[in-house]
């Protein structure tokens, strides 16, 4: 929100910027502070079945709660909310949407992570936080959960993707979701952007062009 300047960008729109942390804090489990791709640094928004980290690391929940929390205490529109984010963010973003569309109108993603089954950050994530059972971890893979849909976003889904990231090709893999978006007749528009990399000034480049994509959504889908 801060590094990007989206805060400034929403208030011209009248909208309301909620951004949740990437995994839990204070919950001192060892080696959760070890590696820059797992624990306080990637809780890949998911809630984790295996001990000992089944017990804190439970993003997943935490945004639905977080959600609930918003909608109760400030002046938001429950049908107008929408989702987006960036790297392991954007998955979440996907993930979450696919999951409850009733609850997200609309989402968006900067380079998101969209087969992590497929990939070392996700397979790493995955195996440490839910086990070793592949078929567990369908349920926060964003392709395979929309090969499982149809068109759950009639109004589309954006996602911008630099073709200088560095991540692309072994992490990223934007081409199955892509292909699982054609598969369930889901509108997508995939931007992919010579020369712009993983990091803020990607960011910053579009995420004013996410904004008013989410802003115009929500509007027609407004009662």
């Amino acid at each position: 929100m801060i590094k990007a300047g989206a805060q400034r960008i929403a208030a011209k729109q009248g909208l309301m910027l909620i951004a949740p942390d990437t995994s839990p804090r204070g919950a001192n489990i060892p080696g959760e502070a070890d590696s820059w791709d797992l624990g306080i640094g990637a809780g890949f928004y998911l809630d984790a079945t295996e001990a000992p980290w089944d017990k804190h690391y439970r993003m997943y929940s935490y945004v639905l709660e977080l959600y609930e929390l918003i909608v109760r205490e400030f002046p938001v529109l429950p049908s107008s909310i929408g989702i987006t984010g960036h790297s392991m963010g954007g998955h979440g973003a996907l993930v979450l949407a696919l999951r409850n569309p009733t609850l997200f109108k609309t989402v968006s993603a900067f380079a998101p992570i969209c087969a992590p089954s497929k990939c070392p950050w996700g397979v790493k994530a995955f195996a440490t936080y839910l086990g070793n059972e592949q078929e567990n971890w369908q349920q926060y893979d964003a392709s395979a959960l929309m090969e499982q849909r149809h068109a759950p976003f009639p109004n589309g889904i954006l996602i911008d993707q630099g073709l200088s990231d560095k991540f692309l090709s072994n992490q990223l893999f934007p081409q199955a979701f892509e292909a699982a978006c054609q598969k369930a007749q889901q509108p997508l528009e995939l931007r992919r952007h010579a020369d712009y990399d993983h990091g803020y000034y990607f960011i910053s480049t579009f995420v004013e062009e996410h904004i008013q994509f989410h802003h115009q959504t929500l509007n027609w889908t407004t009662p």
